[in-house]
């Protein structure tokens, strides 16, 4: 008894130290992965129950970024972009593609600085303020890239699509490999 009690004490101590700084990073987790998970599934799932499931969804890598619900949240996002586009035949719209990729980067590197800042941390708004200007142009970059190579693939037709998709292979097999070869340089 004097263990859970003990425990008790120090969630309450840890609970008074939270910073707001730190608060704030983990409320904008909640939202960003929030709303990627509204765009990505279809309207005709969304009950009570199902909203209820997917705030759940959303509140757990805002409470434990450094686990596994980060993952956990991008692969449930995943799964409902994937059933609304196979299972309920949503056509894909490039405005949605581009907003759930980029709430899943947003939320995959807000839980990188909130698993390395401590609840209580005294932190600079600069700080804050320089990671979500690099987030943005990332994103920023990446829909220029994923627009520009669209229209491409939508050149010649039908051909169009395989000289896109292999262009984009030989994309991926390259950086696959500068990476590499850069990881085994050190």
């Amino acid at each position: 008894m004097n263990a859970v009690a003990g425990r008790v004490r120090a969630a309450r101590a840890a609970l008074h130290r939270v910073s707001p700084m730190a608060l704030l990073v983990r409320l904008g987790i909640f939202v960003v992965v929030w709303a990627g998970l509204l765009l990505a599934f279809p309207a005709q799932l969304f009950s009570a129950r199902a909203l209820l499931a997917l705030t759940v969804v959303a509140v757990l890598p805002a409470a434990g970024p450094r686990r596994v619900w980060p993952t956990f949240a991008a692969l449930v996002t995943v799964a409902g972009w994937v059933m609304a586009s196979a299972g309920y035949d949503r056509p894909i719209a490039l405005w949605r593609l581009l907003a759930v990729a980029a709430t899943l980067y947003l939320g995959h590197t807000l839980c990188a600085l909130a698993a390395v800042l401590p609840y209580d941390a005294v932190v600079d708004p600069d700080v804050l303020v320089r990671w979500l200007t690099r987030a943005a142009a990332v994103v920023l970059a990446t829909s220029v890239v994923g627009v520009v190579l669209a229209w491409l693939g939508g050149i010649g037709g039908a051909d169009g699509f395989q000289a896109a998709t292999v262009a984009g292979l030989l994309v991926a097999v390259v950086l696959s490999g500068l990476l590499g070869w850069l990881l085994r340089r050190r």
